[in-house]
């Protein structure tokens, strides 16, 4: 007998997120930037070992191909970690506060909109992922994710060391050729013998700025205990004189760094490989709305009209003295005018409201025209009803016994 299969969390999961391995790991909805990121390191890698490392692990030391192996191992497994581990995503579940005290001061929760509750503090709202992520630093393309509380230290881990992977791949590049032109008898030669070297110190002499640039400023921010979003915000700068200090910072460069990135790592919230209980209770609204069957309308059977009595046509003489003895009010009420319009008085144009008055479809028209109703009467009946449904009146009087519809 086949086993059942199971729902996982990550399958009906309501961010953009993309997942894999079977909810293992995830990444951005669009990781081709972060695809680059490791070719770019894994090419340049590549050169580096193939053209430089066995020149100079004969000319300098065995060390130093090692030493490249340790930093693109360290490098590449820091990326990794920050491009396919959660980031610190809040479940889309309210709290039940609204301001909290941090360290005797007031830190008001911002509402989310999107995920329908109050944001924890330092948590932001990543349009990409569409996600609401802890300690939320930015959203990075180049790592294919967002940074927040969980990947922060591994995305420091990866900038630091790419920013010595850079500076080390470029010294051996520059090396080797500066040894083969000693040799070979000029800088051209030393190119035309080894244009990879030329190629991979080119690429790490143009990445290596903004590397270190970026390493350089995300050590600040930590030694500060700030995020990348707050310092772009300003949420703890000085504003018309007045002061307004960082909350979560120790005051001390050492204990933020040890804080951020050596504390404890937070477990994960959404539970990605969790199974989803058959009642769906724990779907978004929009899957467990999708998963309901649709309701099943009641139709009742038709209810097939008494056949009217048949009589014979009155003669034409007959109906001019009928004519005749009625009186003038009676006569007025079926005339064109619109006084004394309908003859069955206020009940019967109330017992028409919100029914239908087509002629022939078995509803209230049908039996307008057996009480007697004309043509012109019904429209105006038809004009009068659909006014007071626009205008959402009260419910009307229900109909006398002989106009009542039936069920």
């Amino acid at each position: 007998m086949a086993s059942r299969r199971v729902t996982r969390k990550w399958e009906v999961f309501a961010g953009r997120n993309r997942f894999w391995c079977d909810g293992r790991l995830m990444t951005a909805p669009h990781p081709g930037v972060f695809l680059l990121t490791l070719a770019l390191i894994c090419g340049t890698c590549a050169l580096h070992f193939a053209f430089d490392c066995p020149f100079l692990a004969v000319r300098v030391s065995a060390a130093v191909p090692a030493a490249g192996a340790a930093l693109a191992a360290t490098t590449l497994a820091a990326l990794l970690r920050t491009a396919l581990s959660d980031p610190g995503i809040i479940p889309r579940a309210p709290p039940r506060a609204r301001e909290i005290l941090v360290r005797g001061r007031p830190v008001k929760l911002k509402y989310c909109f999107t995920c329908k509750m109050f944001r924890p503090p330092r948590a932001s709202h990543c349009s990409l992922c569409d996600n609401c992520v802890e300690r939320f630093d930015h959203h990075c393309p180049w790592v294919g994710n967002c940074v927040g509380r969980r990947n922060y230290r591994y995305f420091y881990l990866f900038v630091v060391s790419l920013s010595f992977l850079c500076v080390w791949v470029f010294a051996c590049a520059v090396a080797h050729l500066a040894l083969l032109a000693r040799g070979a008898g000029g800088a051209a030669a030393a190119l035309r013998q080894s244009p990879a070297s030329a190629l991979a110190a080119a690429v790490c002499f143009l990445s290596v700025w903004s590397v270190l640039g970026l390493a350089g400023f995300h050590t600040y921010l930590a030694s500060a205990d700030r995020t990348t979003n707050e310092d772009i915000k300003g949420s703890f700068s000085s504003r018309r004189g007045v002061q307004n200090p960082n909350p979560y910072s120790r005051a001390n460069a050492c204990a933020n760094c040890w804080h951020v990135l050596c504390g404890p790592l937070a477990p994960s919230l959404i539970d990605r490989r969790g199974v989803v209980p058959p009642d769906g209770h724990d779907l978004p609204p929009s899957f467990a709305a999708a998963s309901r069957p649709p309701p099943v309308a009641f139709v009742a059977p038709p209810v097939a009209p008494l056949p009217a009595p048949i009589s014979a046509p009155p003669r034409p003489r007959d109906a001019a003295r009928a004519l005749q003895a009625t009186p003038p009010e009676a006569k007025g009420s079926s005339s064109g005018s619109y006084s004394n319009l309908f003859a069955l008085g206020e009940e019967a144009r109330h017992a028409y409201t919100n029914r239908s008055l087509e002629a022939g479809e078995g509803g209230a028209g049908s039996e307008a025209a057996e009480a007697g109703l004309s043509a012109s009467r019904l429209r105006l009946l038809l004009h009068t009803t659909m006014i007071d449904a626009a205008l959402d009146l009260d419910d009307p009087d229900p109909p006398p016994p002989h106009l009542a519809l039936a069920p």
